[in-house]
């Protein structure tokens, strides 16, 4: 080492002129190189902070204090590199690039700033595209190669006699620049680490305070190593002072409770968890509270001694709502049984009277038929018409006793869920009517009906009374026309329609329509006993459907009902 250091300081005496501009040179490239590069850090440190903070996350720094030291040292780079003009073409690329990205960072920050943080992050990523800094580094790091190259290259002609000395330079040269670079990464590294570590420290404890559920940690001994401000706040707790503090001594003793302590106590020793414990506590400001404790043992992270994580949930508000709930829910029960009561007591009251008026009916017709037998040749014709006023009006009376029956069994009766054709309902019931008036004439218009779950025998019954009204009222037309049709309402249902065009109504007495003995026209006029479209809406009601009409006088009327189409579509689908 000595001989080699006494050789070297004689070459470096004989050539110091040339060894000194040469190892000037190299050095002030290395500066330019690494004052280049922390440029870049720095532009691209910043632009990671403000996506970041773009991104509603609170950055470690702050970006412009990034920029103004990045343009600090390109200020410095600037005056490193001289009058060499390939150097100062790429150092101008170069500093037009940075000053574009500060800029974007700055116009990013403030669109963040007006609440257009997309906007902000589209501006800096656009930028980032537009304003590569790596094809004007590596521009100017070729440049600074070349132009090492050259100085060497005329060190080498004037100096062939040292290259000792220059190969001893160099070595000592890249060994510095490896050890340069190798500290610069190590410490780099180590920076970021200990930046994520304090970041990962960081945001526990803001996720710990953000939290809306109150959380404490205890020791071995329950004592307070940690608080939300969630439970400072609910208890009334100085953070501050309560580090240190036993649990039970919290909240003026609201959890000096001997057996949550003793619980808390066996989940510390037995490695026991402690899962929706119901407690009622008085809260500070007086106000009665119903809460839920959990806790689970775990390690923290200064001490290998076990701690207590517990959490508290406030469910005063759903302790009451579910009392509530069990108040409505028992009076709901007793209207629901009273109102059956009530629906069995009429039923059998409409029962008892329907049955009961046929006896004494039957005695009027019987006896006002004998009147007739026995006046046979000698009555008048004014005896004769009251003795069939009579009859008629026995046998009306007879009819209206026997619908008010059927219209009673429609709601005692127990449903037969089965698929129901519907399209065969209706082809069946048209046949009938025609069948019953085989001269008259009526267009039928029919859709394809789908298939409904339903009681068959109910149904032919809605479709019996839709249908015979429809031919009914539409019998002082020249040409009756009635349409059966089917859509889906969007809402899971059926809509079913079967439109006339014959009388119609006045829709001002529609409510009228579907009451027990409701009529809209005289008996003189249209047959009837106004009990059908009230049969029609109870079915449809206990196939938990609705039934509402549409009508216009001298136009026609449309009715309607509708059934739910769920369980028609699974049918169908297993078909």
């Amino acid at each position: 080492m000595a001989v080699m250091i006494g050789l070297l300081g004689g070459l470096v005496w004989a050539g110091r002129y040339t060894s000194t501009e040469a190892q000037d040179a190299i050095i002030d490239s290395v500066r330019v190189r690494v004052v280049a590069d922390q440029v870049a850090y720095l532009i691209r440190d910043a632009e990671a902070m403000a996506y970041d903070q773009l991104r509603g996350q609170r950055p470690a720094r702050e970006p412009k204090a990034q920029l103004r030291q990045a343009l600090t040292l390109l200020g410095e780079l600037q005056d490193m590199v001289g009058t060499d003009p390939a150097l100062q073409a790429w150092m101008e690329a170069l500093q037009i690039t940075v000053r574009a990205r500060q800029r974007s960072v700055e116009t990013s920050l403030q669109l963040a700033a007006e609440g257009k943080a997309h906007a902000g992050l589209q501006h800096l990523t656009q930028a980032q595209v537009v304003f590569p800094m790596d094809p004007d580094l590596r521009g100017l790091t070729r440049t600074i190669e070349q132009w090492v190259a050259n100085v060497r290259t005329d060190a080498r002609v004037t100096r062939q006699r040292r290259q000792i000395l220059l190969l001893c330079a160099a070595m000592q040269l890249v060994l510095l620049i490896s050890i340069v670079v190798l500290a610069w990464r190590q410490a780099s590294r180590r920076s970021q680490a200990e930046w994520r570590l304090q970041q990962a420290e960081r945001h526990s404890r803001q996720i710990l305070q953000t939290v809306r559920e109150p959380i404490i940690l205890l020791d071995g001994q329950l004592r307070v190593l940690q608080i939300n401000a969630a439970f400072c706040d609910i208890y009334g707790i100085d953070a501050g002072r309560a580090t240190g503090q036993p649990l039970a001594v919290l909240g003026n003793g609201v959890w000096e409770d001997a057996a949550l302590l003793e619980r808390l106590s066996q989940v510390l020793d037995r490695d026991r968890e402690l899962w929706d414990h119901e407690l009622n506590q008085q809260l500070p400001d007086g106000a009665l509270r119903c809460v839920i404790v959990n806790a689970r043992r775990m390690l923290h992270s200064d001490q290998q001694a076990p701690t207590l994580l517990l959490t508290v949930s406030d469910i005063t508000s759903r302790a009451l709502a579910e009392r509530q709930v069990r108040e409505l829910n028992r009076q709901l029960e007793s209207k629901v049984a009273l109102v059956s009561d009530i629906n069995r007591e009429l039923e059998a009251f409409t029962y008892s009277i329907s049955h009961d008026l046929r006896a004494p009916l039957r005695h009027v017709s019987r006896f006002a038929e004998r009147l007739g037998s026995h006046l046979d040749g000698r009555g008048d014709d004014l005896s004769r018409h009251y003795i069939e006023v009579i009859l008629s009006a026995s046998r009306r009376m007879a009819e209206l006793i026997e619908d008010l029956l059927v219209f009673s069994r429609l709601g005692r009766g127990t449903l037969r869920s089965q698929p129901v054709e519907m399209q065969r309902l209706v082809e069946d019931v048209r046949e009938l009517l025609q069948s019953d008036e085989p001269a008259r004439k009526v267009l039928w218009q029919i859709a394809d009906l789908p298939v409904v779950q339903g009681d068959e025998s109910m149904l032919r019954t809605v479709w019996q009374n839709l249908l015979g009204n429809a031919v009914k009222y539409s019998a002082p037309k020249e040409q009756p026309c009635i349409e059966v049709t089917v859509h889906d309402n969007g809402r899971g249902e059926h809509v079913f329609c079967v439109r006339d065009n014959g009388t119609g109504f006045d829709m001002r007495y529609v409510n009228k329509l579907f009451g027990v003995f409701q009529r809209l026209h005289r008996a003189s006029e249209f047959s009837g006993n106004g009990i059908g479209l009230a049969s029609v809406q109870r079915i449809v009601a206990r196939h938990g459907g609705q039934v509402w009409a549409e009508g216009e006088p001298g136009v026609g009327a449309a009715f309607f009902f509708s059934l739910p189409i769920a369980e028609a579509r699974a049918m169908q689908r297993e078909q």
